[in-house]
């Protein structure tokens, strides 16, 4: 089985895929925000806009990921927005169309909450001192939150009032998945969250 999270910047996917990695024990995160920084890195900075409207980029994840689905017994997580309905057809759709079993979750909030999120974000995880913010994530916000409410993109997860464990738990009911491990206490949670940040900070 494939698990694809997508939601808006900010509203916890990498997050959740790792958790749900962890809590399942036979599973992989597959991101495809890796493959699309690397073809940033080949190319001059002037070329480098939104990696997704690269053709190679699109071509190479949906055979990636259907290689990964086919070649292992556990389960494939992809945490990555995609809010395009021709993109979202031709990944998410060829992945369905050769075979693999993908489920798909929205992590839904409003711009209220995805706001506040990531604002903490940048202050608290980013930091000034790697010169980063998160200017570009905040102007997609209004752009993402419609066009990830068509049914297209469901099943949706209302994420605003739930907490990463509860958002974990409802996919992995949602989906039939047995969660081998237990949630976290606080402070390892916090430690937790924390790394899983600090480990995708992309510079």
């Amino acid at each position: 089985m494939l698990v694809w999270i997508n939601g808006a910047f900010g509203s916890g996917k990498t997050l959740v895929a790792h958790e749900l990695k962890r809590r399942l024990g036979d599973a992989q995160v597959s991101d495809p925000e890796v493959l699309g920084f690397a073809l940033h890195k080949m190319l001059p900075a002037s070329e480098r806009e939104d990696f997704q409207d690269l053709p190679q980029w699109r071509a190479g994840v949906l055979s990636t990921l259907a290689r990964a689905a086919a070649g292992y017994d556990g389960h494939v997580i992809v945490p990555m927005s995609i809010v395009r309905d021709d993109y979202f057809a031709e990944i998410v759709g060829g992945l369905r169309s050769s075979g693999v079993d993908v489920r798909h979750y929205t992590l839904a909030a409003t711009a209220d909450t995805l706001h506040r999120r990531l604002r903490w974000r940048s202050a608290y995880l980013l930091g000034k001192a790697l010169g980063r913010d998160e200017t570009w994530a905040i102007q997609q916000i209004e752009r993402c939150v419609t066009a990830l409410a068509d049914e297209r993109y469901a099943t949706h997860v209302q994420t605003d009032e739930m907490t990463p464990d509860e958002v974990v738990e409802f996919i992995a009911n949602d989906a039939g998945l047995e969660l081998i491990r237990p949630r976290l206490s606080s402070a390892r949670e916090r430690l937790h969250r924390l790394e899983v940040g600090l480990r995708h900070i992309r510079i």
